[in-house]
C-alpha cells in the first residue's frame, strides 16, 4: 500500500469512523472496525463455510489485506462471543494481525482451543475478561461490555466509547425473559445509555423479517421433556454444538425420561468441556462415552449429535450413511433436529433428512413441534431496543440486503433519526454530525484450501468450479524443433463423456490438434506458447459445438 492510500485511509482525530470487512450483506464472517486518532479497533473475526459453489474449500473468512498492511495501528481485537461466525478465523489470520484479543472466560477458552493448532499459540496476547461489567481501555477506546442472552454463554454487546460519542455493537442477541444458562439480558445498563445518549447502535439484523418474539429457551426446554416422554426407541438430537442451554435442556430432558446422555462429534465434545469447566454444565460429568452408549437399551439413551445444517463430514452425515465408528441407529429411532436451517444449508439438509428416513429413522423437526427458538432478535425485540437506546443512527449489519433494509425500516419506525446500510470495504463516518461513506478498501473473501489461504476469486477457484460441471482435457502434442507434429497428439478426457463415446471422442480431437498445428504459420509454431493456444481454442470450439460444454483445457507442448 502506498504512503498516500495509508495517510488517506487512516483514521482521523476528528470523527469515529466504522468499517466492516465481514458480515455485512451477508450472514456470518463478522469482522468490523473501528477507528478514530489514527487507531482501529477490531470487534470479531469470524468464518463461515463452503458450499457447493467452492468446491475444496474447508471454511471461508474475510479478507483482510487493508487492516494487515495498517497493523501497527490496530489496538487490539474484542471478541462479543465465542460463536464460529465471531471466533473462527483468528486462528488462520492472527499472525496477520499480532495485536492483543480481549475475550471473557468462556470465549477465551473456546479461543485458546482453537489456537492449539497453531505454531502461533504462545505469542497471543489473550486477555480474559470477567463473565459480566467487564470494562477496559485500548487505545483512544473505552470498551464496557453489556450481558445479553443468547444462544451461547458470555454474550455481550459492546458499549464503546471515544471522545466523539458512544457506539452500541450489539453482536448476536435476544430479550430471553428466562434463559436456561446465565441471567436475564441487563435492561437499566441499555436504558442508562439511552438517557445519557447513543450515537449509533451496529446491529443485528439476522431475524428482521421475523415478526414477533424470538420466544424463550425455556419453552425448547419444557417442550423436550414432553417429546422425549412419546419415543420409545433411540432418540438422537441434533443442533449447534455451542448452544450449552440447549445440551442442558436436552439432558434434562433425558433425565426426566429416565434416559442418559452422550455427545458425538469432536466440536460438541469440546464446547460442552469448556462449558463444564466455567460452570455452565455440571451434567457433562455424567455424559456416557459413544461406546457405553451404544450398549445401553434403545428407550434408555439420548446421543446429541453435531450435524444439523447437513456437513457432509459432520456426526449424523455419517451415522445416516453407516459410516460412523461408533454409532449405529436402527429402524425405528428417532433424530430430532433442534434448529433451524440456516439459509444456503437447505438442500444438505434434506440430503441428510432423505438419507435417515430412508434407514426407517423418524425425523422431528421443528416445523412438528416447538424444540427450537433462534437466537437473534425478532422484530418485537427489535422495537424494544430502540425505545430504551433512542440511537440516533442505526445501521444494520448481521444480515442479507433484506434484513438490512427490513431492520432499517423497524429503526425508522421506532423514531430513529437516521439509517444507513453497510457494505463491506466502506469507511463510514459514524459521527460526530455527519455520517456518510468516506472511502472504500479491499475487501473479499480468503478461503482455506487445503492448508493454503487463497482469495476465492482467484483462477484456482474458479478452474474448480468450471471442471466440477464441465469436465477437463488434457492434449499432449509432441513437436520437433521446427514445429513439426512427430506423432499423433494424445488426449485425455476427465468428467466428459464415457463408454464408447470417449475413444470416438480422444481421436477427434486428436486430429483437430493435429490440423491446429499445422494451419499456424511455421513461423509461430516454434513457440509453444502460441501453439498452446491455438490447440486450446481449437479443442474448445468443438466440443462447444458437439456437446455444449466448455471444459478446463490443458495443452502440453514436448519438443523432441
Amino acid at each position: 500500500m502506498t504512503g498516500s492510500r495509508t495517510s488517506l485511509h487512516r483514521p482521523p482525530d476528528d470523527a469515529l469512523w466504522y468499517l466492516s470487512l465481514g458480515g455485512a450483506g451477508e450472514i456470518g464472517m463478522n469482522l468490523s472496525l473501528y477507528g478514530t486518532a489514527g487507531k482501529w479497533l477490531m470487534v470479531d473475526c469470524g468464518v463461515t463455510f463452503p458450499d457447493e459453489t467452492t468446491p475444496g474449500i474447508e471454511v471461508i473468512m474475510p479478507d483482510i489485506s487493508f487492516i494487515a498492511e495498517n497493523r501497527d495501528d490496530l489496538v487490539g481485537l474484542v471478541v462479543t462471543h465465542g460463536h464460529e461466525d465471531h471466533i473462527g478465523a483468528i486462528e488462520y489470520l492472527w499472525s496477520q494481525l499480532q495485536c492483543p484479543v480481549y475475550a471473557t472466560k468462556f470465549t477465551a477458552d473456546l479461543i485458546r482451543h482453537k489456537l492449539g493448532y497453531t505454531d502461533f499459540k504462545q505469542k497471543v496476547r489473550l486477555i480474559e475478561l470477567p463473565p459480566k461489567g467487564a470494562s477496559f481501555e485500548i487505545g483512544p477506546f473505552k470498551g464496557d461490555f453489556i450481558h445479553i442472552t443468547h444462544s451461547i454463554p458470555e454474550s455481550n454487546m459492546l458499549a464503546l466509547t471515544t471522545k466523539h460519542g458512544m457506539v452500541l455493537h450489539t453482536g448476536d442477541w435476544k430479550l430471553d425473559p428466562d434463559p436456561i444458562v446465565g441471567d436475564v439480558s441487563e435492561e437499566q445498563k441499555l436504558r442508562d445509555l439511552g438517557a445519557n445518549g447513543v450515537m449509533a447502535v451496529v446491529g443485528d439484523s439476522t431475524n428482521a423479517l421475523v415478526p414477533g418474539h424470538s420466544g424463550s429457551e425455556r419453552e425448547v426446554h419444557d417442550e423436550l421433556i414432553k417429546l422425549f416422554g412419546t419415543i420409545n426407541n433411540r432418540i438422537v438430537v441434533t443442533c449447534f454444538s455451542s448452544n450449552v442451554a440447549r445440551l442442558k435442556s436436552i439432558a434434562e430432558a433425558a433425565r426426566r425420561n429416565g434416559r442418559q446422555v452422550t455427545l458425538v462429534g469432536r466440536s460438541i465434545w469440546r464446547n460442552a468441556e469448556v462449558a463444564e469447566e466455567c460452570g455452565y454444565l455440571p451434567e457433562f460429568n455424567d455424559f456416557l462415552s459413544e461406546d457405553e452408549a451404544m450398549r445401553m437399551p434403545r428407550d434408555k439413551i439420548v446421543i446429541i449429535s453435531t450435524g444439523c445444517q447437513g456437513e457432509s463430514r459432520a456426526a449424523l452425515s455419517r451415522i445416516a450413511v453407516g459410516d460412523h465408528p461408533e454409532i449405529e441407529l436402527d429402524a425405528g429411532d428417532t433424530v430430532v433436529f433442534s434448529s433451524r436451517d440456516i439459509p444456503g444449508n437447505e438442500r444438505a439438509i434434506a440430503k441428510l433428512q432423505n438419507n435417515l428416513i430412508a434407514r426407517g429413522l423418524h425425523i422431528i423437526t421443528s416445523d412438528d413441534a416447538p424444540i427450537h427458538v433462534s437466537g437473534h432478535p425478532a422484530q418485537d425485540e427489535l422495537t424494544q431496543l430502540y425505545q430504551w437506546v433512542r440511537p440516533h443512527l442505526v445501521m444494520p449489519v448481521h444480515g442479507e440486503p433484506r434484513h438490512q433494509n427490513e431492520h432499517a425500516r423497524i429503526a425508522k419506525e421506532c423514531q430513529v433519526p437516521h439509517t444507513l446500510i453497510p457494505e463491506n470495504g466502506q469507511i463510514i463516518r459514524i459521527g460526530p454530525d455527519a455520517h456518510e461513506v468516506v472511502a472504500e478498501v479491499t475487501n473479499g473473501r480468503w478461503g482455506l484450501d487445503g492448508k493454503v489461504l487463497r482469495r476465492l476469486d482467484h483462477s484456482v477457484g474458479k478452474d474448480r468450479r468450471k471442471l466440477s460441471t464441465n469436465g477437463a482435457v488434457v492434449v499432449t502434442l509432441a513437436m520437433d524443433a521446427t514445429g513439426k507434429v512427430v506423432r499423433d497428439p494424445q488426449v485425455s478426457l476427465m468428467g466428459l463423456i464415457d463408454g464408447e463415446g470417449e475413444a470416438t471422442l480422444q481421436g477427434n480431437l486428436s486430429a483437430i490438434a493435429h490440423d491446429a498445428v499445422e494451419e499456424m504459420p511455421k513461423s509461430t509454431r516454434i513457440d509453444d506458447a502460441a501453439v498452446r493456444h491455438a490447440v486450446a481454442l481449437a479443442v474448445r470450439r468443438h466440443i462447444r459445438d458437439v456437446h455444449g460444454k466448455k471444459p478446463v483445457t490443458d495443452v502440453h507442448v514436448v519438443r523432441v
